[in-house]
């Protein structure tokens, strides 16, 4: 949502003085002011609400009247996983003899008390999140300096209620069998005048409010709808485990290069695998073709050297722009070039510990990622038992040392940077979009589909 966000104004609130903020989301950019919810009236910016992540990657938050009465904070704490989806409840009753009552965070279904820079407001004091006239923003500000502080990530199940306080619980509960905090689908909650629920679900109406009260918002800019939710998350590339490779963007799934002297590196994926089979696609979408796809078993490039490419290691191998495979550093002959446009699909089983590529949906080698052991056209690789860290992680990149290309990674999600695919193939349980038919047996990198091979 870097470059998008959600308006509609205020009416006349059920209350001046409470409300509850609630909402999933899922960071797509580190070290970056992103405010994720924001009211604010365009002809007065001297009074506001907002929650946030803080470039020091904290959660903050802030109701400010516009004089000298402030219900403000950030965490001690820093929320740095891009991986994982957070839930975020920031609830105001200034009606409340103690000040520290007066505000409460809440995250993953635990009030936050380790905070800083706190200050409690005064008791009764007007907020300004239901006052009408205001602004309510989603995803980000579009006035003055709060334009550049657009939140870059994905939101689920964002709920507002004027007039009424809650806890975390309202909203979510943990899962009986996993202990893993998850969304109440239908909480039970009165969301009063200026109330919305932002559910997401129709991807031509993004901004359609589902609470009953018809309080539907503007989508400015280009909304792109996900199957990433909080109950099952897809990999993306992780921020944390990138190598000189230049700019992320669309959820760390597409990678622009940077203009530097060195554009050798690769980035990682979110989620690793150690058993099964699993299966993702990689567009080329510009440059030259000195383009790495493949996969590591160095989840964070520790070890690495900053010019080294994805295919140096010993554990890594990548299918690179000229057709060869790198492995090693050792790189041989063994398919077809790609250039812009082309879709390299990865198909990794790990019970047999082979490795294929494709080029547009056709095997390369002459490969069959159905042929389990025989392994026909299939590049053998070490078993993740004997690797560095067990775990192997899909990777893209490049080994160019003068220039570099733009490439999208599709993990599941059915996106290839904000572009849908085509046909919509999906794997066989269902869970996952891509461009060609994934090989049978082979699943998406997602929560659901790694418990599900990993734990059968």
């Amino acid at each position: 949502m870097a470059s998008t966000y959600l308006s509609r104004t205020n009416t006349t609130p059920t209350s001046a003085y409470k409300y509850t903020f609630s909402a999933w989301v899922k960071r797509g950019e580190l070290a970056t002011r992103g405010q994720f919810f924001r009211v604010i009236n365009p002809a007065d910016t001297a009074a506001y609400t907002f929650v946030e992540f803080t470039a020091g990657d904290l959660i903050g938050y802030n109701e400010y009247d516009g004089g000298v009465n402030s219900i403000g904070g950030q965490t001690n704490a820093v929320y740095r996983d891009s991986n994982a989806w957070y839930h975020i409840v920031f609830a105001v009753d200034t009606t409340q003899a103690t000040g520290a009552d007066r505000g409460k965070l809440y995250v993953n279904g635990v009030q936050i008390t380790s905070l800083q820079n706190t200050t409690t407001g005064a008791q009764n004091q007007t907020v300004t999140a239901t006052y009408s006239g205001k602004d309510a923003n989603v995803g980000g500000d579009p006035v003055g300096s709060g334009a550049t502080r657009k939140f870059g990530g994905l939101m689920a199940h964002v709920h507002f209620c004027d007039g009424y306080t809650y806890d975390a619980s309202a909203f979510g509960e943990t899962d009986a069998t996993t202990g893993i905090w998850k969304p109440k689908t239908a909480p039970s909650v009165t969301y009063g005048t200026n109330g919305f629920f932002l559910k997401f679900e129709n991807s031509g109406s993004m901004g359609t409010d589902s609470s009953g009260n018809a309080n539907n918002f503007t989508v400015n800019g280009t909304m792109t709808q996900t199957i990433d939710t909080p109950s099952n998350v897809f990999a993306t590339g992780n921020p944390l485990a990138q190598l000189s490779v230049g700019t992320l963007s669309n959820g760390n799934n597409t990678i622009t290069g940077s203009n530097t002297t060195n554009y050798y590196g690769f980035i990682s994926s979110t989620l690793g695998m150690s058993s099964g089979k699993y299966y993702a696609e990689f567009k080329k979408i510009s440059g030259n073709d000195a383009i790495d796809i493949g996969i590591s078993d160095n989840p964070n490039c520790s070890g690495v050297n900053a010019s080294d490419y994805l295919g140096v290691g010993a554990y890594q191998w990548s299918y690179g722009g000229s057709g060869n495979v790198r492995n090693n550093g050792s790189s041989s002959a063994y398919g077809n070039s790609y250039t812009d446009g082309d879709i390299v699909g990865v198909a990794l089983d790990l019970d047999n510990n082979k490795l294929y590529f494709s080029k547009n949906g056709t095997w390369q080698n002459s490969g069959d990622p159905e042929s389990g052991a025989t392994g026909t056209g299939a590049i053998s690789i070490t078993a993740p038992t004997s690797t560095n860290t067990g775990i192997y992680h899909f990777a893209f990149g490049d080994n160019s040392s003068s220039s570099f290309g733009v490439v999208s990674a599709n993990f599941g999600n059915g996106y290839f940077g904000t572009t849908p695919v085509a046909s919509a193939q999906n794997p066989d349980d269902g869970i996952g979009i891509f461009e060609f038919s994934p090989p049978t047996g082979y699943k998406a990198l997602c929560t659901k589909s790694i418990n599900a091979q990993e734990y059968a």
